[in-house]
């Protein structure tokens, strides 16, 4: 769902990215008091979260018509940090990937800032907020990665309409399909993923229960293997979106050896980045 350079018009983008800076600012004010107990001891799972969804960002699955998809990683990551945190991750995630890897493109940052990292939050946020207290939990789970991956792609579908990006009614309609495919996917996973996670520690849900340094390491070894492997069983398809675009649904090849060192770095700078910010959200809020 990562919106490349050249397909959205200039007043679409500019506006995207002008709307993208204060809404970054406005997750920064509120994740203070996600993470407002002062001695940053829940700090350090926003690295590790961080790590494991730019990781498993790498394994491409195929899900359909010549198209591949994979985990997008905004419902698991509000569900376990906060929403607001969780917008602070997603940013730096796509930035890397833009930065990185081309995912997505630099003039188009904002548009998938706004798409991915603050409405796909939010919208994944909402029915664990509403629903995820009950008996109905893992059915409100699955709902939040769906939400999560549904609005996100009607987000960057409309975007690229009201740009004027030729797309025949058909092909549309096919995309509608495999964005609906890849949000069930998602939705599978994120509840998956956060019933294991409970399964190892119910506490790091939401909770105040810090990380030990052997749990980071671990979780950042997982997380490097993750990434190896995804990188190397990764689909070669093109997903939805760039099926979609014009001149956009050749996937291109790269070595094994350098994608994953560039993964890796990228993974350990992310950690890195995620713990400097989290720790300078929580000491303003205990300032």
């Amino acid at each position: 769902m990562h919106i490349p350079d050249g397909f959205l018009s200039t007043p679409v983008w500019l506006s995207l990215d002008a709307a993208a800076i204060p809404a970054v600012a406005w997750a920064a004010r509120r994740a203070q008091t996600e993470l407002e107990r002062p001695d940053d001891r829940r700090v350090p799972l926003l690295g590790v979260m961080g790590a494991f969804v730019f990781a498993a960002q790498m394994i491409n699955f195929p899900v359909g018509m010549g198209t591949s998809g994979h985990l997008v990683g905004g419902a698991l990551l509000a569900i376990t940090l906060g929403p607001a945190a969780a917008m602070i991750v997603m940013t730096a995630i796509l930035i890397l990937q833009a930065l990185i890897f081309q995912d997505g493109g630099l003039v188009t940052l904002g548009a998938n800032v706004l798409n991915m990292a603050v409405a796909g939050v939010l919208a994944g946020y909402l029915p664990y907020r509403l629903l995820g207290r009950g008996k109905a939990r893992t059915g409100a789970i699955f709902l939040s990665g769906f939400c999560s991956v549904a609005v996100s792609a009607t987000l960057a579908l409309s975007e690229l309409l009201i740009s004027g990006v030729p797309v025949p009614r058909q092909l549309l309609w096919i995309s509608v399909v495999l964005f609906l495919i890849s949000a069930i996917m998602e939705g599978a996973i994120t509840a998956a993923a956060i019933r294991a996670i409970e399964g190892m520690n119910p506490l790091w849900i939401r909770a105040s229960q810090p990380l030990q340094p052997a749990t980071v390491v671990l979780s950042m070894l997982g997380a490097a293997g993750l990434l190896a492997t995804g990188i190397a069983i990764a689909s070669s398809q093109p997903d939805a979106l760039q099926a979609l675009l014009p001149g956009q649904s050749e996937a291109t090849s790269e070595g094994w050896l350098r994608r994953a060192a560039l993964g890796l770095m990228a993974m350990v700078f992310l950690y890195a980045a995620c713990l400097f910010a989290g720790r300078k959200i929580a000491r303003q809020r205990s300032a």
